[in-house]
């Protein structure tokens, strides 16, 4: 497979009871904190949450109510930011960069050659094309171009968005193509011909859906997806997985595996593991418990999917030597043998389901533990090879590259050289040609893209991206913070050499914080060329919840210990305004997705703090954010309101709940997407409202195309960050 990819009866609790459920407790100073805001909930039970929500017609995505609100609240927006001296020459700058043909193109191995995906100026939707490495290599490739988004978009009058194709090995000629409809997860899935460059006529075709496929044999597909009613999980992903062969109808497809309907997460996956001949080596099947438990099966011999004994935090990595290697996410313990969280490790079929009926390797195979990380280490990124593997080390959040090698005394590791404090990361690899594409960057320094071979180890430097902004005027430091509870927290500050250190800095404090999404050094070019060149300060924070120091970095803020996120954003703000880099008239807060969490659960708990925030796509009403779709999938991350200990912790910060008309607030700039599938605009449109409704100022944009991820037109995504940089510039420098 070659993948080319662009998350009983309750009790009613009363609030007399608890009435320390509405305060924000890091937030004790406001006078009137003894009282619960205007609109928290009497009771925390579902009917009592929604019976608290007067704007529940902002959750219907195109009611007319809903569209009034946009209108509205769009027109007040663009009048206070594209009306802005700034916002031209920020826009044409933004899209000169993202539009522009200078930069690295990104490719995976298609076939013998390569194979990318480029949007720009003249094809805003995109193009798929392919070359080969030897012209590749060169300044200007010759490129072929195998399928025009734009033209396809336009012959079918579709918001045609370019999700990805699936080909499969060896010879990678026929592929599935997900397309989207305006930008959304939803995808619709054709099969295309690499030979005729054209779309199989009587082929695969599957309808728009969150669908979990991939190839089995060149006939056949394993795909779990909307089987019709009773065949999708509360949280709108499949349970069940299906043998489709070609020629038939899905309502033909034979099932292979079943799931329950109760199951959390995103959706039972099919993996299929091959050789690098092609030869497929193993299939599983990932069924999610909820958002990071999950078992795993393998399909036997014997055609019947069986349970591997393996934990239920874990992330499976591949197949090598008829060994399974993955990592275990939790401290783990098998036949007496324990293994560390975060490390990563290879044992046979065998000693995982000795019924699975594959062949296990001979008893003095190599050590089961490949790698085990130190305490500021961690697992970021893994290769399976057929004789090797090579991974990302992060190293108190900076890459590292090692290759790992089994010998009779264990493993051999050896350092393939990489920049120093760089963010490294791993692109598509080839089994059959034991090469894989790795990047390295930095705040100041752009994009690196090379080829590692993995039988010696060398890496060979193919593109390197023209700087897009002057990075000689700013320097990039590290520094910790300390916590609420002690714990040290890293961030890193990318400031004007020259920054007088008396608090004026313009800044803004990017962080996440969830998911074990790790956040190392990375070029940005658009804020470097519209921020940092105007003589602003970008900080990262490397708070918890998320994955830069491991699984342990990223269950510290689960749940019930959510707060710990939000303390370690606080400690960072005062920390920076202690080094005199900022003060909080001239720091503001970017964040997106559950950063709309972390940014707006920091507004409402420390106004004092910040005078902008960028809250972007975001998770705001944690209250009901498990009946706005796809909300429910992510319950192992911030839990179940429906249950009332879990109602309790997460009423006492989500945001939408906790705004109170007699606190300042900043001006704060919400914004989100109508196509959203993954978030549901109605967390930003009802935040927003609310703001309103108490009178306090701020700005409100929704776009109409483009998605979660904001990946669907260059042309538009410049106008995006033109509206960001504008709002923080007005924030922070006038």
């Amino acid at each position: 497979m070659k993948s080319l990819f662009l998350s009983a009866a309750l009790p009613v609790l009363i609030l007399a009871a608890c009435p320390a459920l509405a305060l924000a407790p890091t937030d004790p100073a406001v006078a009137s904190a003894t009282t619960p805001p205007p609109h928290f909930p009497r009771d925390l039970t579902p009917e009592g949450v929604k019976a608290a929500d007067d704007h529940l017609a902002l959750e219907e995505v195109d009611g007319v109510e809903a569209r009034a609100f946009v209108a509205a609240s769009n027109e007040k927006a663009l009048a206070a930011l594209t009306g802005d001296r700034r916002y031209e020459p920020f826009r044409q700058q933004a899209e000169a960069i993202l539009t522009a043909t200078d930069r690295i193109p990104g490719v995976s191995f298609l076939g013998e050659g390569l194979g990318n995906f480029w949007q720009d100026a003249a094809n805003p939707k995109g193009v798929w094309r392919r070359t080969t490495l030897d012209s590749y290599r060169t300044a200007q490739p010759q490129w072929e171009t195998l399928l025009d988004i734009d033209a396809l978009a336009k012959a079918e009058g579709r918001d045609w968005v370019f999700k990805g194709a699936n080909c499969l090995a060896p010879d990678e000629t026929r592929c599935l193509i997900n397309l989207s409809d305006g930008g959304k997860d939803a995808v619709t899935v054709r099969e295309f011909d690499l030979t005729t460059k054209r779309f199989v006529d009587g082929g695969f075709v599957i309808p728009e859906g969150k669908h979990r496929l991939t190839w089995l044999d060149r006939d056949t597909l394993l795909i779990a997806t909307d089987f019709g009613p009773g065949t999708m999980t509360e949280s709108g992903y499949p349970f069940i997985v299906k043998s489709l062969k070609r020629g038939h109808p899905l309502a033909h497809a034979t099932e292979v595996y079943r799931g329950q309907q109760s199951d959390g997460g995103y959706g039972v996956s099919p993996m299929v593991f091959r050789d690098k001949a092609g030869a497929v080596e193993a299939v599983l099947f990932s069924r999610p418990l909820d958002t990071y438990r999950s078992e795993t099966w393998a399909l036997g011999a014997d055609g019947k999917p069986h349970k591997l004994n393996l934990p239920e935090r874990v992330a499976v990595e591949g197949v090598m030597a008829g060994r399974l290697v993955f990592s275990p996410e939790q401290d783990w313990t098998l036949r007496g043998v324990d293994y560390k969280a975060g490390s990563l490790v290879s044992l046979p079929f065998a000693a995982l389901e000795p019924t699975v009926g594959m062949t296990p390797v001979a008893p003095n195979g190599p050590s089961p533990v490949i790698f085990s990380p130190g305490p500021r280490q961690s697992l970021q990124n893994v290769t399976v090879f057929s004789g090797s593997i090579v991974a990302v080390i992060a190293d108190n959040v900076v890459g590292t590259l090692k290759r790992f090698t089994p010998s009779a005394n264990g493993w051999t590791v050896t350092e393939l050289a990489v920049p120093a404090n760089s963010a490294v990361g791993l692109g598509d690899s080839s089994k059959s040609k034991g090469q894989v594409f790795v990047s390295t960057q930095g705040f100041l320094t752009p994009p690196t893209l090379s080829l590692a071979d993995v039988a010696t180890a060398a890496l060979t430097e193919l593109k390197s991206a023209p700087a897009k902004f002057d990075a000689a005027t700013h320097v990039v430091e590290q520094f910790e913070a300390t916590s609420t509870d002690g714990t040290k927290i890293p961030y890193f500050v990318t400031r004007p050499k020259d920054l007088a250190m008396d608090g004026t800095g313009p800044t803004i404090l990017f962080g996440y914080g969830g998911f074990q999404a790790s956040f190392p050094p990375a070029y940005k070019p658009e804020m470097g060329k519209l921020w940092l060149e105007n003589g602003g300060v970008f900080v990262q924070a490397n708070i918890r919840g998320g994955g830069e120091f491991g699984p342990a970095w990223h269950q510290a803020a689960l749940r019930e210990n959510r707060q710990r996120a939000f303390d370690d954003f606080a400690a960072v703000a005062r920390d920076l305004e202690q080094r005199g880099i900022t003060s909080p008239r001239h720091l503001g807060i970017y964040g997106r997705s559950n950063g709309g969490v972390l940014t707006s659960v920091s507004i409402t708990q420390h106004p004092e703090l910040f005078n902008a925030a960028v809250i972007e796509s975001p998770l705001i009403d944690m209250l009901r954010y498990q009946d706005l779709p796809a909300g429910a999938s992510w319950i192992g991350e911030y839990g179940d309101p429906r249950i009332p200990a879990d109602a309790e912790f997460i009423a006492r910060y989500s945001a939408y709940q906790q705004l109170r008309p007699e606190v300042k607030y900043p001006r704060v700039y919400i914004t989100t997407n109508t196509r959203d599938d993954r978030v549901h605009p109605g967390h930003a449109r009802k935040f927003a409202a609310r703001l309103g409704d108490q009178g306090h100022d701020h700005l409100y944009f929704e776009d109409t195309a483009g998605g979660h991820s904001n990946d669907a037109d260059p042309v538009a995504n410049a106008r995006r960050w033109a509206r960001h940089y504008v709002y923080l510039s007005q924030q922070l420098m006038d």
